[in-house]
């Protein structure tokens, strides 16, 4: 008998309205537990809208979701606790060092003292910045202060990771160790959810889900899609669903 599948994020309708604009319409989904899930869309889409309603952080306007066993809109408390968020701008303190970065956030995240030194001391040098932990985050290289942000989105060992354009702007060699970061953190049983510009980044994915104006039109692997399309790459495959 196979196992019962568990899932991280589950959503039946999710809808968000702005006024008489419908920025995310009727959002189904299910993201299995350790899952590196894709989160496709062009500007607009609706992508950081619904993944602000899956954190907690904008109330839906009709709708449900329950992430990391917890549904959205009550609990906000304990759902913080057990998820990760880093949003599509660096988001930390340019004029705190990395040190200070990490004490801030452990603190927001209820995590200070000795358990917060030692996953510091944990957590900086699978990432690269133990030898940069007196730098200020502000004269750090892009690439650096994505991998500072991913940690301080990990700092209190979230079961689900909300990766909103991680790797924007950063170049190739970076965004190659960003996804090596990713991999291990799934590795680990952390489930992430990660939005990209970067086509070549959806074949990261074990799932790609795409959206268009609001609406998801297709979910599946990066080779099922390529498959169902006729698509020879991701990049065929999305322009194909979103011209549709």
């Amino acid at each position: 008998m196979n196992a019962p599948v568990e899932w991280a994020v589950q959503a039946r309708g999710l809808t968000r309205r702005f006024g008489d604009f419908t920025a995310v319409d009727h959002l189904d989904l299910e993201v299995r537990a350790g899952e590196i899930f894709g989160f496709l869309g062009a500007n607009g889409a609706g992508k950081t809208t619904a993944i602000r309603m899956l954190c907690g952080l904008l109330p839906p306007s009709e709708g449900e979701a329950t992430v990391a066993g917890l549904p959205i809109g009550r609990h906000a408390r304990d759902l913080k606790r057990r998820l990760g968020y880093m949003s599509q701008r660096f988001s930390l303190y340019d004029d705190l060092t990395v040190a200070e970065n990490v004490e801030f956030f452990g603190g927001v995240y209820g995590l200070e003292g000795a358990p917060l030194r030692e996953r510091s001391e944990e957590l900086l040098p699978q990432l690269g910045l133990a030898d940069l932990h007196r730098r200020l985050a502000g004269s750090l290289p892009l690439g650096f202060k994505q991998r500072l942000a991913l940690g301080c989105a990990l700092l209190h060992r979230p079961r689900v990771v909300f990766l909103d354009e991680p790797t924007g702007g950063v170049d190739p060699v970076a965004r190659r160790r960003f996804w090596d970061l990713i991999y291990e953190q799934a590795a680990a049983g952390v489930t992430v959810f990660v939005t990209t510009h970067y086509m070549d980044e959806a074949e990261y994915c074990g799932r790609v889900s795409i959206m268009v104006q609001g609406r998801l039109v297709a979910l599946d692997t990066p080779r099922g899609l390529k498959a169902s399309t006729g698509g020879r790459n991701m990049q065929e495959v999305f322009l194909r669903l979103v011209d549709a």
